[in-house]
């Protein structure tokens, strides 16, 4: 029996993605090799999670901490996929997403540095996020780092870590329609007061600098950090990574399973629902409010958005922008993630600690 067209589609798609977050090549070619239904999707990745969660008991069960807490990173990376483009099983979605979070949990307070769990009111609800401060003293400047639409804050570990590795805090957040915080509010285009929510969570703690804030995103988050930047004076900087201008226009050319997982984050009760409320997701006639500097980031192989939305973007945006085209990126430029990471980091750094 042919394999089904779907999980062909995703495996093209997001392959680089899954290794360059932490997924093993070998675990991925056994995995991609046992798949052949899309119903199958997320008990088998699950299965492949539990395994490795198997792994991080017997490490701590001998003290070995740190083989644990690394066994358990990856777990949590693994359920991650399990369930971020399957929307359409509620019931294994939810299965495999408590996974993650127990997992990515047992591994924070082991790492270095270690996780902080977080949470930020916003209207009537509570955001939640991972919080990870360089050892350094002083206050450092946060990035506040946004997924996109299939992603989560758990999955953005490796790239908080090039920010922390250059003194600067990383905040990745599950916004509204992300994540754990998807099970409490659909996706906005309030981005300014999400984001403003954020700043206000951080400008009262005194081991970081509320006063310096970057806001960083990727693919879908690479849509709501400049609008979040259009809208929140206080951010100083602002990194924008193949993201979308008009979602509107993109989100009916993206795969089946990207449209559902939408449709379902946005609380859409139909397709029809879904495209309409995409059309509010926009940066026209509001990217010429972005006055702090502004990276643009785009692959010119991104087969889900075109280039030329970040050409949009950049073309807009009313402050210092730089826009950075790598010819050989794909989607989030995940296939050369030591180039986008430590751009992107280190631009940051530049803009809020000199």
């Amino acid at each position: 029996m042919a394999r089904d067209p779907q999980v062909d589609l995703i495996l093209a798609h997001m392959t680089p993605r899954y290794v360059a977050t932490g997924v093993d090549p070998n675990d991925l070619q056994r995995l991609a090799g046992r798949i052949e239904r899309w119903d199958d999707w997320c008990r088998i990745w699950s299965e492949e999670g539990e395994r490795h969660a198997a792994l991080a008991i017997e490490a701590a069960e001998l003290g070995r901490k740190i083989t644990a807490a690394e066994a358990n990173l990856r777990a949590s990376i693994y359920y991650h996929y399990a369930k971020h483009l399957f929307a359409h099983d509620p019931n294994q979605y939810r299965a495999a997403h408590d996974h993650m979070l127990a997992c990515y949990r047992a591994a924070g307070a082991a790492m270095d540095p270690p996780v902080e769990r977080i949470t930020i009111p916003f209207e009537n609800a509570d955001m939640v996020g991972n919080l990870r401060r360089p050892r350094t003293s002083g206050r450092p400047p946060v990035a506040i780092i946004l997924p996109g639409l299939d992603a989560c804050k758990e999955e953005l570990h490796a790239w908080c870590d090039a920010f922390v590795r250059r003194g600067i805090a990383a905040l990745a957040i599950d916004g509204p329609g992300q994540g754990e915080t998807a099970f409490r509010l659909p996706i906005t285009d309030q981005w300014g007061k999400v984001i403003g929510a954020a700043i206000d969570a951080l400008a009262m703690r005194a081991d970081v600098d509320g006063q310096r804030i970057a806001v960083v995103g990727q693919s879908l988050g690479a849509l709501y950090a400049p609008l979040a930047a259009a809208f929140e004076p206080r951010i100083k900087a602002c990194v924008s990574n193949c993201g979308p201008f008009d979602f509107g226009a993109i989100l009916p050319t993206m795969p089946i399973a990207s449209q559902e997982t939408f449709r379902v984050r946005s609380y859409a009760g139909s397709m029809a629902e879904a495209h309409e409320i995409a059309r509010s997701l926009t940066l026209e006639g509001v990217a010429q409010r972005i006055k702090c500097p502004l990276l643009v980031i785009f692959g010119a192989g991104d087969k889900l958005i075109p280039v030329t939305e970040g050409e949009r973007l950049a073309r807009a945006a009313s402050g210092p922008t730089e826009l950075v085209v790598f010819e050989e990126g794909n989607h989030v430029c995940f296939n050369i993630s030591y180039k986008f990471r430590p751009l992107t980091a280190d631009w940051t750094a530049e803009r809020l600690t000199t």
